[in-house]
Formats: structure tokens, sequence, C-alpha cells
């Protein structure tokens, strides 16, 4: 990865649809209600098909899955795919697995297995669709194996796109989002970097107390058009959280053209910018080392 080419590092987005084999009618349903939502039709969803997008755009991207035991017909992709798929596609592409914290200790082990066979940097959680509390102790085991890996931790939080709009909002609830959950994990795994994904609506201060109060805790500003960024959150990302906020899209339901066009609006100071689009993911994710 040529990191001074590179014009900005998507930390955040997703694989929707296997390489190897084409989507089942669950996996049809999820992709177009997510379109709806977004009111976009997305496209690219494969690795290698988002790996040329980005190369185009001179863009390296992290890329993942949601495993969720509660929701497995959502996920059209393993994380062996998107490793293997990433590798061959280096120069942009940074793979995370994921894994749900319901599978207990075999979770465990699949998480060293993927870290020491497929050289996954990092892991990606969705409280809301796994149907946990970040700070529930089943899950204390799964980030003492990332801790000990040095790796980041991603965590969905606040609103999600998923199950939205759709009969009981698809079972999805939302109270497992709330990014106070996760002051807890960042007390107890203090060397473990955190991400709090999205813009954390309804919860937008509880997420900026988190990030200025724990060293190692980011937020990433994906899934959201910057136009609808609180005031708030514009200032922080000036100030004090300048060097911990990563460019982020949520790719395939919004494009990075769109959000770094609507970025360019909201009053980042120019020596700001390329903290948060590049320079703050490179040192997070150890890119230079």
């Amino acid at each position: 990865m040529k990191l001074d080419d590179l014009v900005a590092i998507d930390i955040h987005t997703h694989a929707w649809r296997s390489a190897l084999k084409p989507p089942d009618e669950s996996q049809k349903e999820h992709e177009a209600a997510m379109g709806r939502y977004f009111k976009y039709v997305p496209q690219h969803t494969t690795v290698p098909e988002m790996a040329g997008y980005y190369r185009k755009l001179k863009m390296a991207f992290v890329v993942f899955t949601v495993d969720s035991l509660a929701h497995p017909g959502r996920a059209g992709i393993t994380n062996e795919e998107i490793a293997e798929l990433a590798a061959k596609n280096a120069d942009v592409a940074i793979p995370f697995a994921s894994i749900d914290p319901a599978r207990g200790k075999a979770g465990v082990k699949e998480a060293r297995r993927l870290i020491k066979d497929f050289g996954v940097k990092g892991f990606k959680f969705h409280p809301s669709t796994q149907a946990f509390f970040p700070n529930d102790r089943m899950a204390y085991p799964l980030y003492e194996a990332i801790a000990e890996a040095k790796l980041p931790a991603l965590f969905h939080t606040g609103q999600t796109g998923v199950g939205a709009g759709t009969r009981g909002g698809g079972g999805v609830r939302l109270k497992y989002s709330n990014p106070m959950h996760l002051d807890d994990v960042a007390a107890d795994f203090p060397d473990m970097p955190v991400i709090l994904a999205h813009p954390s609506f309804p919860w937008q201060d509880e997420a900026l107390s988190v990030a200025t109060h724990k060293p190692q805790v980011y937020i990433d500003l994906s899934g959201w058009s910057p136009k609808y960024f609180s005031p708030l959150l514009v200032q922080y990302a000036n100030s004090l959280l300048k060097n911990k906020v990563l460019f982020g899209t949520d790719y395939p339901v919004m494009t990075p053209e769109r959000w770094l066009d609507d970025f360019e609006k909201i009053g980042i100071k120019p020596e700001v910018k390329p903290l948060i689009l590049k320079e703050n993911a490179i040192r997070l994710l150890q890119l230079d080392a």
C-alpha cells in the first residue's frame, strides 16, 4: 500500500455479496431495504468490485461483514473470503473480521485463527443486530483476544439503517448501540483501540464524552452525509478530537464522492482535513509500521 499516493482511507465499508456465489432471497431483501432507507441503489458489493472502485478514487478502504446469530441471513460473505480477496487487492483493501460474541469460546478460537492465519487487521461489532450490550462480560474473552493482538475493535453506535422501515424494525433493538456502554469496554481494555462508528444519533453527546475521556477511543463519521452532522460534532472534530476522528462512508449505501462533497461544506479547518481523511487512520491501523 503506497500511502503517499492515497488521498483518503475509508475506515468503514461493507462487502455485502460474495464474489463466489450468488445472493439468496434473504440477502436481496436486506439489500433492497437498506437501499430504500438510504435512498440509493447500492453498487460494487463484492470485494474485487470495491477494490476496483476505490483504486480509481486513489483511496484505501477497511472492509468487513457482520456476523449475527440473531440475523444469519444477512451476511452474504465469510470473513475468510473478505481476508483472502483483500490480500489479493492489498494496495487498497484492509480486512476486518466480524464475530458474534454469542459464539462464546468457539468465537474466541475463530478470532485467533483469523488473526494468525488470515491477517485480519481489526474486528467489527454491531450490537443492535448481534443483540448484545458491548459491556456484557460474555464478550470480554473475545475482546481479550483482540487486545492481545493489539488490533482495533469497531462498534456500530446509534440508530441503524438495518431493519429501518420494516415490520417491527426487523426485530433490531436500538438500545444496544448507545456508545456509553463502550465506556466500560474502554476502561477495561485500555490498550485496545475502540472505534465508535457513525454519528451516534440520538446519543452524539455520549459519544463525544467517551472519546474525549478515553485516550484510545475514536469516532468514525460513516453512515451520514456530513451536512447532517451536529454543530457540536463538527466543533469537536475541529479541535479536541481532531486526532481521533476518522473518514468513513458506510459504503455501499453512501459513496465517497457524495460524502466528500458535503464534507467540504461544513467548515472543517484545512489543517484538520488530512488528519480526518487519512493520517489518523494510518496511525490507528499502524499502516506505516
